[in-house]
């Protein structure tokens, strides 16, 4: 049986999604991710209303009749959502940490997938894979994912996110949609796996933000942990060369997502997660047209 502040948390989860789902899926999410894939069908007999660039010439040489390739458009779309479970999820300055923010945006994706008739895997990671849950429909496999994400504690604090999009990749037999949810630090090491992921699945990334990463407080010296590591860092208290690294770190995640054609997604901790969400689908419609 689930703790009673668990199950409480999952139910709350669910009410609200219940409700922001609907601004999703009132077109938006089937416009932007439906019908965009067709597997193949049969062959059949040429006729005189197909359009030749359909006929299999290697089928049509041996039966010494023209065959054309019949394919019919995907039913089902195979949603995956990698999450990144490393320590530095925990850090929260704002109300909702990076994880907490995390289930959200899962929850969200997971119902709106579940809502259109498609199924949804979860991958949880840090610097190995922590739990695997195949792409299925329904929402009890919803619930049962959004209780990963809100209980799950994992055995590392650190992050491979190279090895998760990898693992992703082999995972993934059709092509889909992944959603990565991570802060995306040392977005370097992972530029590769991202780029061969890209080259098999649609994949967008939703970059989780602390508002102190953006605008680092302090002016004093501190010393300060790593949450991944156990690192002891000292900070000189020189806030115009922290925020000059920050603002180096966003140009590097920029041109790793843009050289891979994938799309970036800045989720931050203390505001709402449909707002992105919704303005990444009236984007994406928009450059679809």
């Amino acid at each position: 049986m689930l703790p009673v502040e668990l199950a409480r948390q999952i139910r709350l989860l669910e009410i609200r999604t219940d409700h922001l789902v609907e601004e999703i899926t009132g077109g938006a999410y089937r416009s932007v991710f439906k019908g965009r894939g067709i597997e193949f069908d049969e062959v059949r007999e040429y006729t005189v209303e197909d359009d030749v660039r359909g006929i299999d010439w290697n089928v049509s040489a041996r039966m010494g009749t023209p065959y054309v390739k019949k394919f019919v458009e995907e039913r089902e779309l195979v949603v995956m959502l990698a999450v990144d479970l490393s320590a530095s999820g925990d850090f929260g300055a704002a109300e909702k940490s990076k994880r907490r923010t995390a289930a959200e945006l899962a929850a969200l994706l997971a119902f709106s997938a579940g809502k259109n008739g498609d199924k949804v895997g979860l991958l949880l990671f840090t610097d190995r894979i922590e739990l695997y849950l195949p792409p299925r429909s329904g929402r009890k496999h919803a619930l049962r994912m959004i209780r990963e994400l809100l209980a799950f504690e994992p055995r590392s604090r650190g992050t491979d996110i190279d090895g998760a999009l990898r693992e992703t990749a082999r995972l993934m037999k059709k092509r889909g949609v992944v959603f990565l949810l991570s802060d995306l630090i040392a977005p370097e090491k992972f530029a590769a796996s991202l780029r061969l992921l890209r080259s098999r699945q649609d994949v967008i990334a939703l970059e989780l933000l602390d508002p102190v990463e953006e605008d680092f407080p302090l002016a004093c010296p501190v010393t300060v942990e790593d949450a991944e590591t156990g690192e002891l860092v000292e900070y000189s208290g020189d806030r115009a060369g922290v925020n000059a690294a920050l603002r180096a770190a966003e140009a590097a995640k920029s041109d790793v997502c843009r050289q891979a054609k994938v799309d970036r997604i800045p989720v931050e901790c203390s505001a709402d997660v449909l707002k992105p969400l919704i303005g990444f689908f009236a984007e994406r419609k928009r450059r679809m047209r």
